[in-house]
């Protein structure tokens, strides 16, 4: 059989990473390529877009090395059991592709993860071969995020560390039944001490730098960019007060810069054990605003929990929302008077939006006016706070308020009318 080309492997192994959410750049420099006159593209086989904190938009080429694999998770395109198209790369050519896209400024980055070949250590050994021609031979300074295995040695899980900006490791599922019974061969306790091992090189790494006695050596690197997870949604009967249970345990043991909800895509040829539709993407949405609130709002998982429905997030009002009509005796909260805690807590009022507050009422008191041009959705806060101007009377206690908050319902085609 003839061998492919670099462009026909580069779009199977280009597509077969799209199924792979967890594409961060959170630990990346800050690189303008204004300052050269370059000219960035939004086209282009394996070019994601992720976000850093500042709000900058970095293009990374997002590849596997190959798409075959020894495992066969029932939820994977890319199980040893799929009958997919099969391709990889060599390590000396994705260091050539990531310079290649690099030089044409289409990409500021690799995110470079793979299915497993022979053995955990043999295809780690590989993906760090790629990265060490980046970092040696081509003296690639740009952000590299690791996709890592949690089965290969800690030796190997060190050297990713050093030569990556973030490492992930997923978890797969977001319960240890889930994970018996559609991906096997994989072990969660395996997982987490692989994480651990990553969390512990990362303190150990800060702590260097912090140390005063080191001032005078160059402090040790190891994963600036922290570490990162995905979970699969819908793939197992999980609910989502249970993800977002394993979500807050995931954050506070490994210190997980983030935790990436992929809703279940359904594949060619799919197990008997899978559903037989993707669960709506307005599911992987709510879970996201969840995890949010938690870890910028100051919610706790059970407060965001007890706002379900059965264990599962509303998904027609965002979850802020589903708790503060649940919880409407803490309301209506004065803007002018409130800590920042609690006006983090009324539905449509951002974390942004809490920072104009904040200033501006050291000045004057805030009227509706005011607030109106901190944020789009001062209809939803209407009924959650007072103003100088504005008091919400009776709308709390009104039976009709949830129905009011909630988007109108979208007829079917073949709907009454």
């Amino acid at each position: 059989m003839p061998q492919k080309s670099l462009q026909d492997r580069l779009a199977i192994l280009a597509d077969a990473a799209k199924y792979d959410a967890s594409c961060a750049s959170s630990g990346a420099g800050n690189r303008n390529a204004l300052k050269d006159k370059g000219i960035g593209s939004t086209e282009g086989m394996g070019i994601c877009h992720a976000y850093a904190p500042d709000g900058r938009c970095i293009s990374l080429l997002k590849i596997l090395l190959t798409n075959a694999c020894i495992y066969d998770c029932a939820y994977c395109i890319n199980r040893v059991s799929s009958n997919v198209e099969r391709a990889s790369f060599t390590p000396a050519e994705v260091a050539d592709l990531t310079m290649a896209f690099y030089r044409r400024n289409y990409i500021e980055g690799l995110f470079l993860s793979s299915g497993i070949i022979r053995t955990s250590d043999y295809t780690m050994e590989l993906m760090l071969e790629a990265v060490r021609l980046l970092r040696t031979e081509h003296r690639f300074s740009g952000y590299v995020h690791l996709k890592t295995i949690p089965e290969c040695s800690p030796e190997l899980m060190s050297e990713a560390g050093r030569l990556a900006d973030r490492l992930s490791i997923n978890v797969e599922l977001p319960t240890r039944a889930g994970l018996k019974q559609l991906a096997p061969e994989k072990d969660e306790t395996t997982i987490r001490t692989a994480m651990g091992h990553v969390r512990s090189r990362i303190e150990d790494a800060k702590d260097a730098r912090r140390d005063r006695t080191l001032r005078r050596a160059k402090p040790p690197r190891f994963a600036p960019g922290g570490q990162s997870t995905q979970m699969i949604v819908g793939a197992d009967t999980a609910s989502d007060a249970a993800i977002l249970t394993t979500s807050a345990t995931l954050y506070a043991g490994y210190g997980l810069r983030r935790v990436y909800y992929s809703a279940f895509s359904p594949i060619p040829a799919p197990s008997a054990v899978l559903p037989l539709k993707a669960p709506p993407l307005q599911r992987e949405h709510r879970l996201y605003q969840a995890d949010w609130l938690h870890r910028f709002y100051g919610f706790e998982m059970p407060e965001i929990e007890a706002a379900t429905t059965g264990g599962m997030l509303d998904l027609d009002i965002d979850p802020k929302l589903a708790w503060a009509l649940r919880n409407r005796h803490v309301f209506p909260v004065d803007v002018n008077k409130a800590d920042r805690e609690m006006l983090l807590r009324i539905p449509g009022i951002g974390t942004t939006a809490v920072k104009a507050i904040l200033k501006t009422r050291r000045h004057r008191s805030l009227r509706l006016d005011d607030l109106s041009k901190m944020t789009r959705a001062l209809k939803r806060a209407l009924p959650f706070l007072v103003a100088a101007d504005w008091r919400p009377t009776q709308m709390l206690d009104a039976a009709g308020l949830e129905a009011s908050l909630r988007p109108p319902k979208q007829m079917e085609l073949f709907d009454a009318p």
